[in-house]
């Protein structure tokens, strides 16, 4: 296919396949209110227990949806049910956010780390462009200070609980909190304006990520280092996850844009490369889900299995570098990823995409939906796809962070 080809067939994907999909499923508790993630290879719900990830997540898809394509009411129906599900149900009396609940809003789980919170805020963010309303905003701004705040400052967490591990003994640094920081604080920088304060909090994001994580000798991002950035050599410590260095790659390609910075550009597409040649299986195809840095064993059972969203990332991020650059080796990734992705992961008789492959491309888990899966990484792959094709088409390069 040639750029516009690719162009209408995510467009296509999107509009005529992944969201009807959920718009028909029992994504949508009419009962209750909120959204229902658990839903099975035809869309029918099998978990009745909610997750809290997928309120916020659900909320910046389906508001996502409504900003750039123009708003149909089942779309904002599923918005405005989820922001009104988060708002009554998802919070805990001390700020916090809670991990799952019941299908009617009772609290089931909390856990010590602040992703629930990331996805309200970059969900009531998009959520504000689609309503207008400055509360809405306020609420998205609230939460990104919070979680900033227990980043810095890990004392500042209202909700108390015995710490992961025995920091006295080891204490490390975690990639996943400058990862879902950075991508929150771009959103916010872009909607609210306020680009000194997000500027600001990206430079403390960049350094850490930098000075700690980003492993020039070992040609990876670990997901896991002492706190002073040193290598932990256990098998937690030699872990890369692809999936989430492709994602961060196009995190950072879209920072080095808004800055005009050219050393972190390179870097990003460091982090790309070096992720693609350590991550793609050259026997069997697609993308491992773990690797140790070292090509030591992996502790972890799946570490050889295929994930949806680590190839959703993996089609943003090597098309963006492909609409940066133009070097050719980025499209052929791209075109790589897509022919695995499409050829393995898409149900051409239900809808959507299978969200678990075994290391031999047959599938593992036959259900769309689960605590983990529903209606995001894959929405948001196809979106930002058909934008950085419509750009390059043009011949422009695109801020992707709509």
């Amino acid at each position: 296919m040639n750029i516009k080809e690719y162009e209408a067939f995510y467009h296509d994907e999107l509009l005529n396949d992944v969201v009807p999909f959920w718009v028909d499923s029992d994504l949508l508790d009419r009962k209750y209110g909120g959204v229902n993630s658990s839903v099975d290879r035809q869309g029918k719900r099998y978990n009745p227990d909610k997750s809290v990830w997928f309120q916020g997540r659900a909320l910046w898809s389906f508001s996502a949806l409504c900003n750039k394509y123009g708003v149909r009411p089942q779309w904002k129906e599923i918005a405005d049910s989820a922001a009104a599900f988060i708002k009554a149900h998802c919070i805990d009396e001390d700020g916090r956010m809670f991990f799952t609940v019941t299908e009617d809003g009772r609290p089931l789980r909390k856990r010590r780390y602040f992703f629930s919170e990331s996805f309200l805020t970059v969900g009531f963010a998009e959520y504000y462009k689609l309503t207008g309303d400055p509360a809405d905003l306020a609420l998205a701004e609230k939460y990104f200070d919070l979680m900033f705040s227990i980043y810095c400052d890990p004392s500042t967490d209202p909700f108390k609980i015995t710490p992961k591990e025995c920091e006295a003994t080891r204490s490390c640094h975690s990639m996943s909190y400058p990862m879902v920081l950075i991508s929150s604080s771009q959103i916010l920088r872009k909607i609210s304006g306020n680009t000194e304060k997000y500027n600001a909090v990206n430079d403390k994001i960049l350094h850490d990520i930098f000075t700690l994580h980003y492993k020039e000798d070992l040609h990876c991002v670990l997901e896991t280092v002492l706190s002073d950035g040193s290598l932990l050599d256990t098998p937690a410590g030699r872990t890369v996850n692809p999936g989430h260095s492709f994602e961060n790659s196009w995190f950072l390609m879209n920072e080095a844009l808004v800055r005009g910075d050219d050393d972190l550009m390179q870097k990003a597409l460091n982090i790309l490369n070096w992720s693609f040649e350590l991550g793609w299986d050259k026997e069997y195809g697609g993308v491992n889900y773990f690797v140790d840095c070292k090509g030591l064993p992996e502790e972890q059972l799946e570490y050889d299995m295929r994930l949806w969203w680590v190839h959703n990332e993996a089609l943003i991020a090597s098309l963006m570098a492909y609409s940066i650059t133009k070097e050719q080796k980025y499209f052929d990734m791209f075109e790589k990823v897509h022919d695995y992705a499409f050829s393995h992961f898409k149900d051409s008789q239900c809808g959507e995409w299978y969200g678990y492959l075994h290391r031999d491309g047959t599938v593992s888990h036959s259900q769309k939906g689960s605590l983990w899966k529903g209606p995001y990484h894959l929405i948001r792959c196809l979106m930002t796809c058909e934008t950085l094709l419509a750009a390059i088409d043009k011949g422009e390069t695109t801020d992707i962070l709509f």
